[in-house]
């Protein structure tokens, strides 16, 4: 299905060039396997790689003055969303609207592993545990 959203004529391209740089090294140890502050790239966004094999294990309690959007990868995970919790699968995407506290474990059977987008050009974090 081809998608015509909008008139590229209204919308010049932006003239920064294309930017790579590596977040995390897919075979490292531990539960963070790295970032990116999208300010190195020229992003609006900021990535981290999470994933953990202990059932019961992920970030402790913490708030950010912007959404983060967490992409379930593989496994399962209970987010704890404000006052809300939230089951996910591998494949489910998830919003953590700003200013809100959340947390995330690991469900199980099995790993988990996420991508997390800060809606920001770098982290910034308050834990409250």
């Amino acid at each position: 299905m081809a998608r015509r959203d909008y008139d590229p004529a209204t919308a010049p391209p932006d003239d920064r060039p294309a930017a790579k740089a590596r977040a995390f090294d897919p075979s490292g140890e531990g539960p963070w396997r790295g970032a990116l502050a999208g300010e190195r790239i020229g992003s609006a966004n900021t990535i981290l790689a999470y994933g953990t094999d202990t059932i019961g294990e992920g970030p402790r309690l913490h708030v950010h003055p912007y959404d983060e959007t967490f992409v379930v990868i593989t496994g399962h995970a209970r987010f704890f969303v404000g006052d809300e919790v939230i089951d996910a699968a591998a494949g489910d995407v998830l919003l953590a609207p700003a200013g809100q506290p959340h947390r995330f474990e690991n469900a199980g059977p099995g790993r988990l592993q996420t991508i997390d987008i800060h809606h920001s050009p770098r982290w910034i974090q308050t834990d409250l545990d």
